[in-house]
């Protein structure tokens, strides 16, 4: 369809696009008993090209009574396959095993989902898969618990570009034992062809990709990567896609790496690209009807609500373009009341479940920054505060503002407290106060005390991508920014890695973890880098210091 696609350039601003254009103008203003099947090392993927497993296993979407299992079958058959596949609550996998079966073809492209239910909550179990005469490496997973939990443990991750490096931070992950689940909020693949967007890993297929078939094989070349292979057979994933699952910056009706002349329908592609992220992903199919319609709930006992949100290919309104040369300030068209990321369904939805939670802690995972990112920090009433990046949250303020009045509560509803929203997306690591009105003192207008955190509605950890670029070159922008910008607590543009989540009834800690480099896949350093927390009842963030892990955590297989 036109011209290739290899050399089509990159069109719109990618995260680091905007952000370096308002940073330039911030600065100047086990064992098996399966038997006879040939067994995959269950210490490491398997990457023999006769094995039947080369994508590993996973899980995901864990309930307190189930779990989602993954698998896919390498073959060259065009039949029905059948895949027995059984779990334990033993590493070795040797006592109390149950079995079950389970059938794949080309319709799914032998991928493998099973919905494993009847599980006991707040258990560790063990799985395994067989098939065409082969073992699958065995697997850990989880279930969620219940009644009162003391503890919880949760790595967050996003943005994994495979053409800027290795996923050592995958790795790192998958080396916490004492993990309940991990969060990953998006831009899990990305779309783009060899050499466009990175030249460390080259792509498969080479080109930009747009067919179903183009996105089930870009799937299946991560999954072959040893540090994702590895995070996903240690721990259970509760993923949501962000834009480069199907195609940068994407919107309901669009995206800025798209072009319909040339690359054909956008629903088309969204179709495709949805369809090869549920073939592959271990999460929980979405409604027959509409595969984006997949905000959902995670209770970890009275502790902890996680809900997942989409704000992509749902309902988000088109990015405007910036009206105050490289910035914008919240005035002509994005003032818009109809500006939405949610849509009205899905943000009924989240009124209910964070109106309604009784766990203590509302976890939010989301994909674009909440809190407010300007280079000019006035009041909201002035009308002159300039913001930086349409694409995320600042792009939608009537939208926040909805979601803020939730927070708040009115003559019917309580406030909600104790909400902390997590959130991937910008390549770099941020944490914040969430407020209406960062650059006003007046609290009792919808203001904030950044000496206090009066006026905090919430509070927002930002992890850090897993390879994709941040802002190298500028350093000094996450010092500037806070001095615009006095709700942020921590700021760091430039380092990789993941945010550790340390869950507790008494408060709810983020730290930044970051990799020692991800040019070199044999690294295994990794280092502590800052820690804030925020009380039970406080909404707004303070220091904290380095966790400790749990204390007997399950083993690994």
């Amino acid at each position: 369809m036109g011209r290739s696609r290899s050399n089509k350039p990159r069109k719109g601003l990618s995260r680091r696009d905007f952000l370096t254009r308002s940073a330039v103008a911030t600065l100047a203003l086990g064992s098996s008993a399966f038997a006879p099947a040939k067994a995959a090392s269950s210490a490491a993927p398997a990457d023999a090209s006769s094995n039947a497993f080369q994508h590993g296993v996973a899980s995901g979407d864990p309930l307190s009574d189930r779990v989602i299992l993954w698998t896919r079958l390498t073959t060259t058959s065009s039949e029905k396959i059948s895949v027995e596949y059984r779990w334990s609550t033993d590493p070795m996998m040797l006592s109390g095993v149950k079995t079950g079966t389970a059938k794949t073809s080309s319709a799914t492209d032998y991928t493998v989902k099973v919905d494993l239910k009847s599980l006991k909550p707040g258990k560790t179990y063990y799985y395994q898969f067989s098939a065409l005469g082969y073992l699958s490496p065995v697997g850990r997973t989880r279930t969620l618990p219940t009644g009162s939990p003391g503890r919880l443990r949760i790595g967050v991750s996003c943005c994994a570009s495979l053409a800027h490096g290795y996923f050592n931070a995958y790795a790192r992950i998958a080396a916490r034992n004492d993990l309940a689940a991990v969060l990953h909020l998006g831009d899990y693949i990305y779309e783009y062809g060899t050499g466009e967007y990175g030249n460390v890993r080259a792509y498969q297929p080479d080109d930009e990709i747009l067919t179903l078939t183009d996105y089930r094989t870009r799937h299946a070349q991560y999954k072959t990567d040893v540090d994702l292979q590895e995070m996903h057979r240690q721990h259970p994933v509760i993923a949501v896609w962000d834009d480069h699952e199907t195609a940068n910056n994407a919107w309901t009706g669009g995206a800025a790496n798209h072009d319909e002349a040339t690359e054909g329908s956008w629903d088309q592609r969204v179709a495709n690209a949805l369809q090869a992220y549920y073939e592959w992903m271990p999460v929980r199919h979405a409604k027959d009807t509409d595969l984006k319609l997949n905000y959902r709930r995670f209770q970890f006992g009275d502790l902890a609500d996680v809900m997942m949100v989409e704000t992509r290919l749902l309902a988000r309104a088109q990015q405007l373009p910036p009206n105050q040369g490289a910035t914008f300030t919240q005035t002509g068209d994005f003032a818009d009341p109809n500006r939405d990321l949610f849509g009205s369904t899905q943000a009924d939805w989240l009124s209910q479940q964070l109106r309604g939670s009784a766990c203590k802690w509302k976890l939010l995972g989301q994909q674009v920054m909440l809190a407010q990112l300007k280079i000019l920090g006035t009041p909201n009433a002035t009308g002159t505060s300039r913001y930086v990046n349409p694409d995320q949250w600042d792009g939608y303020n009537p939208a926040r503002e909805r979601l803020f009045s939730v927070l708040k509560g009115d003559e019917s509803n309580a406030p909600v407290g104790n909400v902390v929203v997590l959130t991937g997306d910008i390549h770099s690591s941020w944490g914040a106060d969430l407020t209406e009105d960062p650059n006003n003192p007046d609290v009792s207008a919808g203001g904030y005390d950044p000496k206090t955190g009066a006026g905090s509605l919430a509070v927002e950890f930002v992890s850090t991508s897993v390879t994709s670029p941040g802002l190298d070159t500028l350093p000094k922008l996450a010092d500037v920014s806070k001095t615009i910008n006095p709700h942020f607590k921590y700021a760091e543009v430039t380092r990789r890695g993941y945010l550790l989540l340390d869950v507790k009834p008494e408060r709810v800690s983020g730290e930044w973890w970051y990799v020692d480099t991800i040019l070199d896949p044999a690294s295994t350093g990794e280092t502590f880098a800052a820690a804030y927390k925020v009380g039970d009842g406080q909404n707004h963030l303070q220091v904290s210091s380095e966790s400790s892990p749990m204390s007997g955590p399950p083993p690994a297989p």
